[in-house]
């Protein structure tokens, strides 16, 4: 099985943002190719399941899935390269990513399996938390960089409160990988681990 990796075009996008630079959108000609090429490539991924069977095949359609949507989505970002399009393939590929991880914690049983879908559910919350506050500051800074002193001080309370956001989004995503833990012990073990779980990431 292959995992996910950033395709190019997301790199394309990341280049893009990072730089500050703003790609011309593709043409009708291109676009359409690249589109027509997207579904093309996922028909040809998913007839290859077929040569699978049970959870591998499971996994396999939901890679080739996630792969699509997120090819779907980078092809948006440089067609129309905003904050917006590139926070939404940021939430494709996390969104991809989740889904696959869901499907490779059916093969485990129990408490391991209850894990395994915490902390792929962890993992997504984080990705698109940072996307989220990525693309928060970087509507900010275009802002500040358009208006006045107190825009560019609005825009740095912004970025602040967008990272502070994202941040407490993890701790809970990590706590309740913690929690969930947690439930592999019995007794005073469990309720020790919880009592550190809770202090660890400020619960009450």
């Amino acid at each position: 099985m292959h995992t996910f990796k950033l395709s190019t075009l997301t790199v394309a996008i990341t280049l893009a943002f990072s730089t500050g630079a703003i790609a011309a959108t593709l043409s009708k000609a291109d676009y359409k190719s690249q589109k027509e090429s997207i579904t093309a490539t996922y028909k040809a991924d998913k007839a290859a399941c077929g040569s699978f069977a049970a959870n591998v095949k499971d996994v396999c359609l939901s890679e080739a899935s996630g792969k699509e949507k997120v090819a779907k989505a980078d092809l948006e970002a440089v067609n129309t390269p905003t904050p917006k399009t590139q926070y939404q393939a940021r939430v494709a590929k996390a969104d991809a990513e989740h889904a696959v991880a869901k499907e490779k914690c059916d093969d485990q049983a129990g408490n391991a399996k209850d894990v395994c879908v915490k902390e792929a559910k962890a993992a997504a919350t984080t990705a698109k938390a940072d996307a989220k506050a990525q693309m928060k500051t970087t509507d900010a800074n275009v802002t500040a960089g358009e208006k006045t002193a107190d825009a560019r001080a609005k825009a740095n309370k912004e970025t602040t409160e967008a990272r502070k956001d994202a941040t407490a989004d993890k701790r809970d995503a990590e706590y309740l990988v913690a929690k969930e833990k947690c439930d592999a012990f019995a007794s005073d073990a469990k309720t020790r681990c919880m009592t550190e779980a809770k202090a660890r990431y400020g619960k009450t």
